[in-house]
Order: C-alpha cells, then sequence, then structure tokens
C-alpha cells in the first residue's frame, strides 16, 4: 500500500518507465463502462494472490481468500460472473488504468494520492499498520528500528513509510515472503497490515511479537476502479452495501478472518 506520488506513479507504471504525466496509461472513460461490463456478462477483479487469508492460491491453484469471496459476490448480484486475475501488487494500478481488470479487489488502502488517478468503492474493511519481530527478538520499540533491517511488500504504503523513516529495507513480493524471511532471519522486522499477521499468528503458524507503533491510524481498504464511472461504482457499492446489511459480508469475514472487520 502506497502513499506518496512517487510511489503511486512507479507503481502505475509497471516498472522502470519514466512518467511523463500520467500520460502511460489511458484517459479516464468517456462513457460509463457498466454497460460494456453487463454485455460481456463478466466482471474481472484483479489481485495479488499473494496475501493470505485475504487472497492466495491454494493447493488446487485456485485464489481464495476474503477478497476473492467479496469480489463474487459483488458480482453475483450485479448479475454478472467474475473473473479473477492475479498481478504484481507494484504494478496493480498500472494494469488497471490500462483496462486489463475493471476493478482492484485486493485489500488496497484508500489513499489521497491513489483518489488522484483512480476511485475506490467502499471502504469494505479496516485495518492499520503493524511492525512485527520474532518473539524474543532485542527490537521492542519503534526506535529500535533504526537500526535494523526492516521488510516490506513492493508498492505497499508501508514501503514508503520505511523509507520516509530512513530504515534499511528489503523488499519482497507479498505476505509470504515477509514472513519467511521474517522466520528465517534474514529480516529483523516486518512491516504490514495488522490483520493478516495477527492471525497467522493465531492459527500458530509464527511466534511473533508486536511492536507498538502509537502513531499507526485505522485506515479503509477500498474496491479500485478508474475514474469516469459513476454507474459502475454505484451498482458495486449498492451490491457491497446490500451484503453489508443482508448478514453476507458478517459470513464471508467470519469464514475468511474470523470475525467483523468493518
Amino acid at each position: 500500500m502506497m502513499n506518496t506520488l512517487n510511489i503511486l506513479r512507479r507503481n502505475v507504471l509497471m516498472g522502470s518507465v519514466a512518467l511523463m504525466g500520467l500520460s502511460f496509461a489511458p484517459l479516464a472513460a468517456s462513457a460509463d463502462e457498466l454497460a460494456d461490463i453487463q454485455e460481456r456478462g463478466t466482471l474481472k477483479i484483479a489481485m495479488s494472490g499473494q496475501y493470505p487469508p485475504f487472497n492466495f492460491v491454494n493447493e488446487q491453484n485456485e485464489v481464495v481468500g476474503f477478497d476473492p469471496a467479496i469480489g463474487t459476490e459483488i458480482a453475483k448480484r450485479m448479475g454478472l460472473e467474475v473473473e479473477i486475475i492475479t498481478t504484481a501488487w507494484d504494478g496493480i494500478i498500472g494494469g488497471l488504468l490500462a483496462s486489463k481488470y475493471d476493478a482492484v479487489v485486493g485489500s488496497m488502502s484508500i489513499t489521497e494520492e491513489r483518489d488522484k488517478v483512480i476511485d475506490f468503492v467502499g471502504p469494505y474493511y479496516s485495518t492499520k499498520r503493524a511492525i512485527f519481530t520474532k518473539s524474543g527478538s532485542d527490537i521492542t520499540s519503534v526506535a529500535d528500528l533504526d537500526d535494523a533491517k526492516v521488510g516490506v511488500t513492493l508498492g505497499e504504503t508501508h514501503e514508503q513509510w520505511a523509507r520516509d523513516q530512513g530504515y534499511n529495507i528489503n523488499t519482497y513480493k507479498g505476505l509470504p515472503e515477509l514472513l519467511l524471511e521474517l522466520d528465517n532471519g534474514r529480516v529483523d522486522a516486518i512491516v504490514n497490515d495488522s490483520i493478516p499477521v495477527m492471525l497467522a499468528m493465531k492459527a500458530g503458524q509464527y511466534d511473533l511479537a508486536t511492536i507498538d507503533d502509537p502513531d499507526a491510524e485505522p485506515i479503509g481498504a477500498g474496491i479500485a476502479i478508474r475514474e469516469g464511472n459513476p454507474d459502475l461504482a454505484a451498482a458495486m457499492q449498492k451490491a457491497l452495501d446490500e451484503m453489508m446489511a443482508d448478514g453476507t459480508y458478517l459470513a464471508i469475514a467470519e469464514e475468511w478472518v474470523g470475525g467483523d472487520i468493518r
């Protein structure tokens, strides 16, 4: 999750291509895309597939988790099938702007910088930044990170936050790599959204300690769509609101994350 214009621009261009006033990406749609999606009959949604339990690939090579369940239910209520596309997180906004899919349902934080180039439906859950070390680590406070190797996911807001603090960082593709590198001692701490790491700890997968971060504030995760699509946004928001009201959202949340995370 990114939170500065420089990081956002790099993500929009999906790598090392230099940004030229966002001219790489197509202009916002001249007409709302909902009718085209309805004619196609399929809502194409993207996510990294590397963020359990929110989205990940299971042993049957299926993309499962909280995000695909939410996206599939929204599509169903819109009278659509769903197609799930996995892509690298640091290029996911670029893919959206290039019309490779219709929406990102991938636990994307709603930030002011992102909102300058895309629109959001939601939020559909809330989380906040958290810092984790192995149990028994000498790192017990945020101040101790100054001399530590810190792991973050490439393109997330936490990457830029760690860079802004001047930390010595390693970047990774997703949460599984982050946890593995911390467990193997190749990084001293990781910075990530709180919920998925807490769930991994609760499941007994990792013996970790949480470092208190008094400056971390809750932030909403939203569904990203291209600008200029008020009808699409309204249809998706209506579906989301209805599933939150009738208990479907809670059932999905309890299945994948163990409780209500609104």
